[in-house]
């Protein structure tokens, strides 16, 4: 069996997202990060970027953003108590993350106005306001 984590502390980022359970396929990882959803140290990154222990990774899913350090490297998707412990989120991200969470739980959610059944624009308009 392969070993959970390298021993050389590097790996691939998309590689990495998927493992850390941030993204549920290495092809959504892939696609965050050509989509320039990811940073690491500051800088937009590729999805080969070769990952060391002590990066500071930058996500956006959605509207939550998540600021993270790389505290192992592992390209092998494990339980979710195992990857909690590839990274470790900073407190002011949490906070912002929470939140953000709850203004948008108190929000009011969009109503159509209009008269009858929604035209195809008017549907995507919508469905883009609930995203």
């Amino acid at each position: 069996m392969k070993p959970a984590a390298k021993e050389n502390g590097e790996g691939r980022l998309d590689r990495w997202l998927w493992a850390a359970r941030f993204y549920k396929t290495r092809s959504l990882a892939a696609q965050a990060v050509d989509g320039g959803k990811v940073q690491v140290n500051g800088d937009r990154a590729k999805r080969s970027k070769t990952l060391h222990v002590g990066d500071e990774v930058r996500l956006r899913r959605g509207p939550f953003e998540f600021v993270v350090a790389v505290m192992t490297v592992s390209e092998h998707r494990g339980p979710a108590k195992e990857a909690a412990l590839l990274y470790q989120e900073s407190e002011s991200s949490r906070l912002a993350r929470e939140t953000l969470a709850t203004q948008l739980r108190y929000s009011p959610a969009p109503v159509y106005e209009g008269k009858g059944r929604p035209t195809k624009k008017d549907r995507r308009m919508i469905e883009r306001l609930e995203t």
